[in-house]
C-alpha cells in the first residue's frame, strides 16, 4: 500500500542536567481531544518561558494519529492501540503511525498516554502488572509506574488489562498455538512502552467533551513532570490511601450476535450484584453478573465476535509490594 498522505509532529525539551525522558501522547484516537489541548498549553507555556525544563527530556506529541484527529473519529483505519508495533510492509494508516511512534516510544523512560471516553463516569488511570517474568506482560517497574499514577491527580485506578484480554482471546482462539500471536493485538502504546523497557500510564481524563478533561490532562502533564523532577517546584501530594479506589479487570465477556442486547445503558464503573442481570442474549437468555463487581467498557455498538464489556473487582492489594 503507498503511504497515505500525513505528517508526524513531536516537539521535544532537554534541561540542562540529565534526569529521566518523559512522553507525553495525545489523540491516539482521533476523537479525545482533551490530551491535544493539555499539551498545546504546556507548549505554550515553555515557549514563552512560564515553564523551564530543569533537567531530563520531554517530549510531547499533540496529535498521536493524525489522520484519526482529521477526520473526528476514534480511528483512521483500525484502532491504533491495538497491534502497535513496527511493521516491514505497513497496510494500512495506523500501520505507518506505528512505524514513527514505536521508535519514539522506544527511546524514553516513561510514558503519560492522555485519552477520553465516550460514557460519563469520573477520570482514572490504567496501569500495567505487577513485577514478573512470564511471556504475556514480562514487567520490573512495576513500584515506579503505580507510584508514578498514584501522582496524577485522580483516585481511580485500574490493573489487570492484558491478563483479562488474553482470556477473552483464549476463549475466541480456534487454534491454540495461535494464542501468542494473536495476543499481539491486546498491545497498545503503555504495552509496547513497558515492551521496550520503560513504563507507563493511560489516564482516561474524562468524558469527550467534558470541558473538565483537558483541565484534568493538563494537571497530571504538570504533576507528572514535577513528580520526575523534570522541573523544580513544589512536589504533589500522592492520592491517600483512604482516597484509592483501585480495581482489577478479571473478566470480558463478548457479544456473540448482533441481537445481544443490554438490558439498560450501562457505563463504566456500574456497580453489579451477583446475579443481577447485565444483559440479553439474541436467544432471550439472560447475561448474569457472576460475582459483585462493576462493569467495565460497556459497548452496546461492539461487534459480533468482540469484548461486549469487562467485570471488575476491588483490588486492596493494589499498592502493595509483590
Amino acid at each position: 500500500m503507498a503511504a497515505p498522505r500525513m505528517q508526524f509532529k513531536s516537539v521535544s525539551y532537554t534541561g540542562m542536567r540529565p534526569g529521566p525522558r518523559l512522553i507525553v501522547l495525545g489523540a491516539v484516537h482521533g476523537n479525545e481531544s482533551c490530551g491535544t489541548q493539555a499539551i498545546d498549553r504546556l507548549m505554550e507555556e515553555l515557549d514563552e518561558g512560564g515553564l523551564r525544563l530543569a533537567r531530563g527530556s520531554l517530549t510531547l506529541v499533540p496529535v498521536a494519529n493524525p489522520i484519526a484527529y482529521a477526520l473526528g473519529r476514534r480511528f483512521g483505519q483500525r484502532n491504533l492501540n491495538r497491534q502497535l508495533f513496527p511493521y516491514d510492509e505497513p497496510e494500512d494508516a495506523e500501520d505507518f503511525i506505528a512505524n514513527w511512534l514505536c521508535p519514539l516510544l522506544a527511546s524514553h523512560d516513561v510514558l503519560l498516554d492522555l485519552h477520553s471516553f465516550q460514557d460519563g463516569g469520573e477520570p482514572f488511570a490504567m496501569v500495567g502488572p505487577q513485577d514478573n517474568a512470564g511471556t504475556l506482560e514480562p514487567f520490573a517497574h512495576c513500584a515506579s509506574e503505580r507510584a508514578f499514577a498514584r501522582h496524577l491527580g485522580v483516585p481511580r485506578f485500574v490493573d489487570g488489562w492484558m491478563a483479562t484480554y488474553g482470556k477473552g482471546v483464549r476463549q475466541r482462539a480456534g487454534d491454540p498455538a495461535d494464542v501468542e500471536a494473536v495476543l499481539r493485538f491486546g498491545v497498545g502504546t503503555t504495552e509496547y512502552m513497558r515492551h521496550t523497557g520503560g513504563y507507563g500510564v493511560t489516564l482516561e481524563c474524562g468524558q469527550h467533551a467534558d470541558p473538565q478533561a483537558p483541565r484534568v490532562a493538563y494537571r497530571a502533564i504538570r504533576n507528572a513532570l514535577v513528580f520526575l523532577g523534570l522541573v523544580e517546584g513544589p512536589a504533589s501530594l500522592p492520592i491517600a490511601d483512604h482516597d484509592v479506589d483501585a480495581l482489577s479487570l478479571v473478566e470480558v465477556h463478548d457479544r456473540l450476535h448482533p441481537d445481544d442486547r443490554f438490558s439498560r445503558d450501562w457505563a463504566s464503573f456500574d456497580r453489579l450484584e451477583q446475579g443481577q442481570e447485565i444483559g440479553r442474549r439474541a436467544d432471550g437468555s439472560a447475561v448474569l453478573a457472576p460475582f459483585d463487581g462493576l462493569i467495565v467498557f460497556p459497548d452496546p455498538k461492539a461487534a459480533a465476535g468482540s469484548e461486549w464489556f469487562y467485570l471488575a473487582r476491588a483490588n486492596r492489594q493494589f499498592f502493595a509490594s509483590p
